[in-house]
């Protein structure tokens, strides 16, 4: 929160005016034209459909408002009501319809006027959980369907992933970050991004090596060296955050056979954090310091090996974690 999302996309929109710099779309430059000569339109959160007109008229507004023929009216409304599955609806007034159909009406609205840019604030934030899940999958299909552009403000992590070609990380008005889903949670740049994004077990250490093939962490007394993949940005001597997602930690109760490039240390269960289809171990390791693992639960809660104050290893390759230099 008030990393300047809600500015960047008012900036977009043309409702705030940047300090420096310019916003280009499609190849226009557009910093100085105003909202509604701009081919962007937004959508809010709390959806802001008209209580007093029909579906099929809270989507036609804006087409009229710009004196669009009737016949073309018509059959853009019809376009529109395709693209979300409302036609059985059309007659309805927003308040005989669920939040997952007014989210509809909203985005057909939006859509309707055939915007270059399409800006949503927090589109499914009314929305319940499995509802939520499921409109995902429909924004993504809409979206490539018309090949109009999306950005999308959320706080949601799991909305971010599921429905973005590209995520942009945002800290103190600053782009930290931009890269597509699967970039931005396994090589995350620094730690804000690796913490942000998911969940993340961060080693601090000190650089005791680095070669092209990879890289030596010390980072707690009396123990070996981890094994790290490269990073260009460090030299030895350097402080470093080994990080690592607790689904690529193995959790054993026996030392796993060593392997080349393999880190294995050894704690004690914690704690242990149920969800249904997943477990999370939290484990102490002897110098004080909290790793967690996550393991699928394959089978039943009762007949699980590991359990609370269990002495047990972790293991994990080199390359399963990325090395931060910030």
């Amino acid at each position: 929160s008030g990393c300047g999302k809600t500015t960047l996309m008012r900036m977009l929109a043309g409702f705030e005016s940047p300090t420096s710099g310019e916003i280009w779309l499609d190849g226009k430059e557009l910093t100085g034209t105003p909202p509604n000569r701009r081919p962007v339109n937004m959508m809010f959160q709390a959806y802001a459909l008209f209580p007093h007109l029909t579906v099929a008229d809270n989507i036609a507004f804006g087409l009229r408002r710009d004196g669009l023929p009737k016949g073309e009216v018509a059959e853009r409304v019809e376009q529109m009501l395709a693209l979300v599955q409302l036609h059985g609806l059309a007659t309805r007034r927003p308040h005989q319809l669920s939040g997952g159909q007014r989210q509809r009406v909203a985005l057909a609205r939006s859509l309707a006027k055939r915007p270059k840019m399409l800006l949503l604030d927090e589109p499914l934030g009314a929305l319940d959980k499995k509802l939520r899940e499921q409109t995902q999958f429909e924004l993504v299909n809409i979206q490539e369907s018309l090949g109009t552009t999306f950005l999308i403000v959320t706080h949601d992590q799991d909305e971010a992933m599921t429905v973005a070609d590209r995520i942009a990380v945002m800290d103190q008005g600053r782009l930290v970050q931009v890269a597509p889903p699967a970039q931005i949670y396994e090589y995350p740049t620094s730690r804000y991004v690796a913490d942000f994004l998911g969940d993340v077990n961060l080693i601090e250490g000190r650089v005791a090596g680095m070669e092209e093939a990879g890289a030596r962490l010390t980072w707690s007394e009396g123990r070996p060296d981890l094994n790290c993949p490269a990073n260009a940005d460090l030299k030895p001597g350097d402080t470093a955050w080994f990080g690592i997602r607790p689904e690529k930690v193995a959790i054993d109760k026996d030392m796993p056979a060593e392997r080349p490039g393999q880190n294995a240390v050894e704690g004690t269960v914690w704690d242990i954090g149920y969800v249904g289809n997943l477990s999370t171990y939290h484990v102490k390791l002897d110098d004080g310091q909290m790793v967690r693992a996550q393991v699928a639960n394959r089978v039943h809660l009762s007949r699980r090996e590991i359990s609370w104050e269990d002495r047990v290893w972790l293991s994990w390759g080199k390359d399963d974690g990325v090395l931060l230099a910030r």
